[in-house]
Parts: C-alpha cells; sequence; structure tokens
C-alpha cells in the first residue's frame, strides 16, 4: 500500500524526539485532555451530523456565518473533498508545497501544472504565479505560511494573486493551517475578506496550534452556498466524530493557552533559527512553528542515530536531496538537537 511520506512517523522510529512534525511543542491543552476523557459515555451514540455546537463556537471565533463554515476529519479530508466534489479539470500548484494538493487533484483526475519557486528568492510564492492562472485553469492551492519551506505571502502580494484569479474565475483554495504561528505584526487572515473573494475557500485545522493530530478536525470556510453544499454531500454522514466535535469546542475557550504558547514558540523559533545558522546551515526564513534548511544529504539519518527525527525534504517537488525541515519545539529539547547536530559537525 503506497502513502505519502510525512511527517510524525513515530510508529517506525521507537524512542525518538520528533521534529519532523509541527504541533504545538506544549501539548494538548488540559481543557481539551478532558473533553477527549469525558466523550467516552457519548461514543456509544452517533455524532452530531451538523456538528452543531461545534459550529456555533467556531462561528463565533471566527465571526462568520455557522452555514459558511464546512467541518472534516482532518484538513487532509477538507482537501480531498474540495478536489473531488468541485472536480477541477486543471489546477495551479506551487512548488514545493504540502503533497496532499497534488494528492488529492490526481485522484480527482486533475491535470496539475506546478509554479517552481526560486531558491535564490527564498522559496516564496510570489505574483509570477498568476502568469501560470490562464484560462483554463480552474483552481490553485495556496499554503500561507507555505509548507514545508514556511514562506509567507504578504497581504499586498496575496491581494493581486486573488484578484487575479477572481478575475479569470479560478476557484482558490488557501490553507492557513499555519498561519496562528506567523508573528504578530504579519498576522492576519484572509477571512477578513472572504465575503469578498466568494471565489476563495480558507482552510484550516486544529491540529497544529492546539496539538490535536491524532483526533483529526479541520474546516473550510466560504461565502459560496453551492461550494458549502457540495463538500457536505460528498463527504459521509457523521464524518467528524463525537471526540472531535468536542475537542474542537473545548479547545476554542483555550485562549491563555493560546497566547502563552505562541508567544514562547515565536521567541524559541529565533533562537533556534539564529544557532542552526551558526552551526552552518542554510537556513531560510520561516513564518511558520518550523525550519526549512539545507544541509549534507546524509543528515537525517545521522540525526536519527542521536534520537532525531527530521522531516527529509527530498521528496517534494522543486527539491531534492539535503533539504529538511524541523520543527520548532521546546527549549530543552531545541537545545539537545542543536548539540546533537554539533557533534555530528566536528
Amino acid at each position: 500500500m503506497k502513502k505519502n511520506v510525512h511527517g510524525g512517523d513515530i510508529y517506525s522510529h521507537i524512542n525518538v524526539t520528533d521534529y519532523s512534525a509541527n504541533c504545538n511543542p506544549f501539548g494538548v491543552p488540559e481543557g481539551v485532555r478532558r473533553a477527549i476523557c469525558d466523550s467516552a459515555d457519548l461514543v456509544n451514540c452517533y455524532p452530531d451530523v451538523h456538528c452543531t455546537e461545534l459550529r456555533t463556537k467556531l462561528s463565533e471565533e471566527l465571526e462568520v456565518p455557522g452555514e459558511k463554515i464546512f467541518f472534516g476529519n482532518g484538513a487532509a479530508e477538507v482537501i480531498f473533498a474540495i478536489a473531488q466534489a468541485l472536480k477541477p479539470k486543471k489546477a495551479v500548484i506551487p512548488a514545493p508545497s504540502f503533497a496532499e494538493y497534488a494528492s488529492a487533484l490526481e485522484n480527482a483526475g486533475c491535470e496539475i501544472r506546478r509554479f517552481y519557486t526560486d531558491e535564490a528568492n527564498g522559496f516564496r510564492i510570489t505574483e509570477k504565479i498568476n502568469e501560470m492562472v490562464t484560462d483554463d485553469v480552474d483552481m490553485i492551492f495556496l499554503c500561507n505560511p507555505n509548507n514545508p519551506t514556511g514562506t509567507f505571502i504578504g497581504e499586498d502580494e496575496l491581494k493581486v494573486i486573488l484578484d487575479h484569479a477572481r478575475g479569470n474565475k479560478v476557484r482558490v483554495v488557501l490553507d492557513e493551517c499555519f498561519m496562528s504561528f506567523v508573528d504578530e505584526k504579519k498576522k492576519y487572515t484572509w477571512l477578513e475578506h472572504i465575503e469578498e473573494y466568494p471565489n476563495v475557500v480558507v482552510m484550516n485545522a486544529f491540529t497544529k496550534l492546539y496539538a490535536m493530530a491524532g483526533v483529526r478536525l479541520g474546516y473550510a470556510v466560504t461565502w459560496d452556498d453551492e461550494v458549502i453544499e457540495k463538500l457536505e454531500n460528498f463527504v459521509q454522514p457523521w464524518n467528524v466524530s463525537v471526540i472531535a466535535q468536542n475537542a474542537g469546542i473545548a479547545a476554542l475557550k483555550e485562549r491563555e493557552y493560546v497566547r502563552s504558547s505562541l508567544c514562547e514558540i515565536r521567541k524559541e523559533r529565533e533562537i533556534f533559527i539564529s544557532e542552526l545558522v551558526e552551526a552552518g546551515l542554510k537556513v531560510y526564513d520561516s513564518e511558520a512553528n518550523y525550519v526549512f534548511f539545507r544541509g549534507e544529504p546524509d543528515l537525517y539519518d545521522k540525526m536519527l542515530e542521536k534520537g532525531y527525527l527530521l522531516r527529509d525534504c527530498s521528496n517534494y517537488p522543486g527539491l531534492g536531496k539535503g533539504y529538511f525541515r524541523a520543527a520548532v519545539r521546546l527549549h530543552e529539547d531545541n537545545e539537545g538537537f542543536i548539540r546533537a547536530l554539533m557533534e555530528i559537525k566536528k
């Protein structure tokens, strides 16, 4: 059985410190843990097929009408549902970027055009992508900040891209799963403009911010009611479990957890980046909770021997051997990571 290689494979690598998955290093909030445990009393019941309470709470949090929200079994189901339900014939995706966009589109029989970003420009997604968005293109996937590079599309440049797509009647799927980790001065979400751009679908998940990867809870927001209807009709009933719904409701109450953990992660990211640079690695700008860098091609294996699991990015289109992504973890873990790296480089 073939599966895309992702981070977080702690099942094949036992007793390692996982730098390959990009979840909040402070772990699942206590309130979410309690909600998950309390859900055991409800697992004999079918989930609320409409996600009523979760929808109400998320609607208040995002300040968008509840009927504009689609829920999925993680961001991955949202991506595949969009591709299968909307059936684009031709789509543009950046390279490198998250592998599931291409997988979902290929499974839907869609022709893919890749916009290869330029290493000399830090692998940034720029408005040059508009040159590929012609009248025969149906859809674009964008990740902001991008995965695995962590690069950020600024508000002005993103507006140029989205205006061009809107003018050409092209659907844009804007993945904001890492938006929470962007520095406060640059932080924004396109949800503020979603009503003006009915061709845009903004997607996100509880996975990264609340360290809920194993729970599986994602969502999409769009002002296009026809898209919402198609997505709802495509997925199976009860696709969001009782556990996921209750965990999401509890997560939205964790405001202090979010505030304090994001503050620490942003500070630790700057320290981690400076230490990687000092260690002699080529480090690219990142606005997310992970760092993208270039090192020796065998660094993955050598770090694994030291007990640290990296994300080898050589399988991303547009990259090759020697490109890696490392999550920003807690200070003690990061110091151990740097010590192991320095030992390897001696």
